[in-house]
């Protein structure tokens, strides 16, 4: 069995710092560790092994003690005739939303599930085999069309979380962000109906104020995106509640609107689930 990736923030300083790294204060790296949480989660690295996929998914919700209830199962379609879904949903927590997606559709389906996630999460060796890293910013740029058309053209479903981040607080609400288009265009050219899921829950004030205020000092990283995993630990001991609505039929996405305004459309319904 290949050793599993475990997180270790000492070498991820020293691999992107180099020498420079034995400068970092020995608080902060302290620091580092804790919000990520680093003997926690490797605690469930090493108890998992070579576990992948949706089982990997499930212990963990069990590791979490992450509860579920979810209506509207029977909107789940048969895929009996050779049929493959677009699964779109609100992004509201970063983490357990993501889990608990891939165990309800990926037990569903087989296991027949693929994600479009950021590429950081392709070390997360359980959750590999789901995964199709996505990295829009580094050289892996150019074929990110590449990479999208070939899982929309596979035989698998596509799980989405279209705003491409977790939700923010918008106008005082706790609410994703526009939605991105690609899931409309890719549907219609692969003829994938639209599954709207709903997922209940939010993040704590301090993560969206984080948002908030690097937003407004004009902070391109995503600094509240360190904390997510602090999130994660916090969301321990929850019942989250997951809403699936009827599939959308994808020739309902006609020229009478741009892809975009569908991609809000079907945002809305997700909403008013």
């Amino acid at each position: 069995m290949a050793q599993p990736f475990l997180i270790d923030i000492d070498a991820v300083l020293k691999s992107k710092m180099g020498d420079k790294a034995k400068y970092v204060p020995g608080f902060v790296v302290n620091y580092l560790k804790r919000i990520v949480h680093q003997d926690w989660l490797n605690g469930f690295i090493i108890r998992e092994g070579d576990t992948q996929g949706v089982q990997w998914i499930k212990d963990c919700l069990e590791y979490l003690d992450i509860r579920l209830k979810v209506e509207g199962l029977e909107n789940l379609p048969d895929d009996s005739d050779g049929r493959r879904f677009t699964f779109v949903s609100n992004h509201p927590l970063g983490g357990p939303d993501g889990l608990a997606l891939g165990a309800v559709i990926g037990d569903r389906y087989d296991s027949r599930i693929k994600y479009l996630v950021n590429d950081l999460l392709m070390n997360l060796s359980g959750l590999a085999p789901l995964f199709v890293g996505i990295n829009k910013t580094g050289k892996q740029s150019r074929d990110f069309p590449r990479m999208v058309e070939a899982v929309f053209a596979s035989d698998n479903h596509v799980i989405m979380f279209p705003a491409g981040l977790c939700s923010r607080k918008i106008d005082g609400k706790i609410q994703d962000v526009a939605w991105k288009k690609t899931f409309i265009t890719k549907s219609v050219e692969t003829q994938r109906d639209v599954v709207p899921i709903h997922f209940g829950g939010r993040n704590s004030n301090f993560f969206y104020n984080l948002a908030k205020v690097t937003k407004f000092l004009g902070i391109k990283f995503n600094l509240a995106m360190l904390y997510l995993v602090d999130e994660l630990y916090k969301n321990q001991h929850k019942e989250f509640v997951i809403r699936i609505g009827k599939p959308i039929p994808y020739s309902t996405f006609s020229k009478s609107r741009n892809p975009v305004q569908w991609a809000a459309y079907v945002r809305d319904i997700v909403y008013h689930l």
